[in-house]
């Protein structure tokens, strides 16, 4: 399955070209390969992060300069060895959260484990979703811990959170 429609519009996105420092994910089953993703960002000179789980559920960022600096990490899923410097959250300027699928709302359904609600808990800067149409639902199960995304792509929609910034946070432009 091709997301080369969802990537290019993350890519167009004006959040993306002020952004210095991103956290992005690699995606696995259903949810989208980032690995080009990846690729385009560093061609642009971007500083791009992926998540390295820690003990009790936790997460950290840890810049990569390409697919020569993963392993399988606890879930054999690719992450940044310790080698890879640490960049605090409070030096990302954007967040592209993964999700099985992504509701009107722009909230999310994950895998369980709690790793990005605890993670964007108090995280200010922008955070973004991409959720293929097909999967897009009009409501999916929440609690009170999970954290919504500023906005949510499709291959042909940008979907704003009601009552959020567009795509917001820490000086970021709209959507």
């Amino acid at each position: 399955m091709s997301d080369g429609a969802l990537f290019r519009r993350f890519l167009a996105l004006p959040q993306v070209e002020t952004a210095g420092a991103m956290l992005l994910f690699r995606g696995v089953g259903r949810e989208p390969d980032t690995r080009l993703l990846v690729e385009a960002l560093l061609e642009r000179g971007k500083t791009v992060c992926l998540p390295r789980c820690l003990p009790q559920s936790g997460m950290e960022a840890r810049a990569v300069r390409g697919p020569e600096d993963l392993a399988p990490g606890r879930w054999d899923i690719p992450e940044p060895g310790e080698a890879c410097p640490l960049l605090p959250r409070e030096m990302l300027d954007l967040i592209l959260v993964p999700a099985l699928c992504y509701d009107r709302l722009c909230r999310r359904l994950g895998q369980g484990g709690g790793y990005y609600d605890r993670y964007l808990a108090g995280y200010g800067g922008a955070t973004v979703g991409l959720c293929r149409e097909g999967l897009l639902q009009e409501a999916v199960p929440v609690e009170a811990h999970d954290r919504p995304v500023d906005c949510v792509l499709t291959e042909r929609e940008t979907i704003l959170r009601p009552g959020g910034s567009a795509c917001g946070g820490k000086g970021m432009g709209g959507a």
